[in-house]
């Protein structure tokens, strides 16, 4: 029996997609890749850098020469993997609300895409990987063997959002957090360039009320049908 090499998770911010991925990855002993802290990386750049976000071409330029590396945890502090921009930690650094208020605004530069697709697509060609983020099964990898897309409402996705700034002691409230997820759902969705949509031959997956062992009780029996299949 031979399994899906290649799954692709995508999915709105917050819908689970993440937390899901790596723990079937882990399960799997697959690799796993959370395409999102790319772009997360590309936008704390350009904060960082004073470039303004609406200067398309330097934003673009700066995507193409920033060295972004995701290695496995390197520090016990609840961490999925670590994050490198430049050989800095930006961990969780790319989390900050300054970057979730721009990061949608920068995702939707085709050259941004462009430059961070080509990336992924190497990283995803030894096989045997999760892959998640907003257009994987649509774009990056068209051919995966199983693609799934994970959805919950935006309110349940602000509410999970807004518990993880209170844990990193952000100073934000609930209603800031909602405004946010719903203008970068906006963004997100309607961009010209690989916006954000299911794929023709995904599976559907609500996360509404449901916990992380009860999403994962759906999709292990699909992996486990791809392999007898």
């Amino acid at each position: 029996m031979t399994r899906p090499s290649l799954i692709a998770i995508d999915g709105a911010a917050a819908s689970g997609k993440s937390t899901v991925g790596c723990i079937l990855a882990r399960r799997l002993g697959y690799m796993y890749f959370d395409t999102g802290v790319m772009y997360r990386a590309v936008t704390w750049a350009t904060l960082e850098r004073g470039i303004p976000t609406d200067d398309e071409a330097a934003v673009t330029s700066l995507a193409e020469s920033l060295v972004i590396e995701v290695t496995p945890p390197t520090q016990d502090d609840d961490r999925q993997y670590t994050v490198y921009a430049d050989g800095q930690d930006v961990t969780w650094a790319i989390r900050q609300p300054a970057v979730d208020a721009a990061v949608s605004q920068i995702s939707a530069y085709p050259g941004v895409r462009q430059a961070l697709t080509l990336q992924q697509r190497r990283i995803a060609a030894s096989g045997h990987m999760v892959m998640v983020g907003r257009d994987i099964g649509t774009v990056v990898l068209p051919a995966a063997d199983l693609k799934l897309y994970i959805q919950a409402s935006v309110e349940e996705r602000a509410r999970r959002r807004y518990q993880e700034c209170q844990a990193r002691g952000e100073d934000v409230t609930y209603q800031e957090v909602l405004a946010s997820m719903r203008r970068r759902d906006q963004i997100d969705s309607q961009r010209a360039h690989a916006p954000l949509r299911v794929a023709r031959d995904a599976v559907i997956i609500d996360t509404d009320g449901l916990g992380i062992e009860e999403v994962l009780a759906r999709i292990e029996p699909m992996v486990k049908n791809q392999s007898e299949s």
